[in-house]
């Protein structure tokens, strides 16, 4: 860990990174790709020491409020965060200055800061979303080994349910020739129905590799699944969409099961739905005191 001074925190789409980097150690994890630029090693987390001050400042002098966002990047509940609390006290912000907020993790520490996505969610709006990627517990240590296993984050998304607190799920990466099976999207998606969750994110049945994470990945395939790496690389080469073979199959099983059940699968929808913000003038107008 090291700590860093930042110029700004806040993207134009109200996004934020409190974090660079992660030690979720996901053999997957696209954030390594060379084209971030991050120039440190990727488990040496690198701490935004005055994120918070940035980003209390934007709030001040926005005029337009709406949904905050974090973990596009960098996982929000890495075990650092139960040491600073930033992303705790970046939810503090949202709530104090009228903003929504909504988080992308797979951990469930996200279950620490309950009590403010519940007070956030009753004055603003509180979305979080969940990534559910393997079924098989087995299977999930050793592409996730150091984050809570996926019926772990289904105990989450349960709890989140009976909060209130609406949650979507982000379906992927699925892995050629290690996870791309009807059972194990459906087993996730069985999950996602009893759940409740609103929408689902599932951009192909596949994942992407590129300079930096794709050396990552197959120094993995060889560690776990050898002779693996060399079937990719017949298959797919240098390509940055690795789709399954059963892509179509599984994307037909994908959406007709989100039809079935009313969860949103439509990007746009689904996108549309975790950025909604629509607050009362009421409650717009008792945040500024």
């Amino acid at each position: 860990m090291h700590k860093v001074k930042v110029k700004g925190i806040l993207s134009p789409r109200n996004g934020m990174n409190l974090y660079r980097g992660c030690s979720h150690g996901c053999i997957y994890c696209d954030s390594r790709s060379a084209c971030y630029h991050i120039e440190h090693d990727f488990e040496d987390i690198e701490v935004k020491e005055n994120g918070l001050e940035l980003l209390e400042q934007k709030l001040k002098s926005k005029r337009k409020k709406g949904m905050l966002g974090t973990g596009s990047m960098s996982d929000p509940y890495i075990p650092l965060e139960m040491q600073f609390q930033y992303v705790r006290k970046a939810m503090q912000l949202a709530y104090d200055y009228g903003f929504g907020f909504t988080l992308i993790t797979k951990s469930d520490r996200v279950l620490r800061d309950l009590d403010l996505l519940k007070k956030l969610h009753q004055k603003t709006r509180a979305v979080v979303q969940m990534t559910l990627t393997t079924f098989d517990v087995e299977l999930c240590k050793i592409v996730e080994p150091n984050v809570s296993t996926t019926k772990e984050r289904v105990q989450v998304l349960y709890t989140l349910r009976d909060a209130g607190i609406p949650t979507v799920v982000w379906l992927g990466p699925i892995l050629p020739f290690i996870n791309d099976t009807k059972e194990n999207v459906m087993d996730i998606l069985e999950y996602c129905i009893k759940a409740k969750v609103k929408g689902i994110v599932c951009f192909e049945m596949g994942m992407t590799l590129r300079e930096g994470n794709r050396e990552y990945y197959y120094e993995k395939l060889d560690q776990y699944f050898p002779g693996l790496k060399e079937r990719y690389i017949k298959t797919y080469g240098n390509s940055y969409e690795v789709r399954s073979p059963n892509h179509k199959e599984l994307m037909q099983l994908f959406k007709e099961t989100c039809k079935a059940h009313g969860i949103l699968y439509d990007l746009r929808e689904v996108f549309g739905f975790v950025n909604q913000f629509d607050v009362s003038p009421e409650v717009e107008q008792l945040s500024l005191f």
